[in-house]
């Protein structure tokens, strides 16, 4: 696999830029990430990327948009409004997760 350098680290991706190794991430990497792609974390906006990140090491599989709705309690016009266009994907991206399954 690829590996690229975010925030001073180097990372293991894949041919997307989305990370492959969960210990690899901080949340310094996940700001980095974030601003990457135009992202300004707020409050609520790691509120998600933590329970991304929870429910991944819980469950196997980046959590869709619909678990993150109804095991995360954030509403998913809420998801598309703190992360605009593609939410899955920037925040599997933000959270050093894979891509997640369905996502083109």
């Amino acid at each position: 696999m690829p590996t690229t350098t975010i925030n001073g680290h180097d990372v293991t991706v894949d041919d997307e830029g989305f990370m492959t190794v969960y210990d690899e991430w901080d949340e310094d990497t996940g700001k980095a990430l974030a601003e990457a792609i135009g992202v300004d974390m707020t409050d609520e906006h790691w509120q998600v990327i933590r329970f991304l990140r929870n429910d991944f090491k819980d469950q196997g599989a980046t959590p869709t948009i619909r678990r993150v709705s109804t095991a995360g309690g954030v509403d998913t016009k809420k998801l598309f409004q703190l992360f605009p266009k593609k939410p899955a994907k920037k925040m599997a991206y933000i959270a050093g997760l894979p891509k997640p399954a369905g996502c083109v």
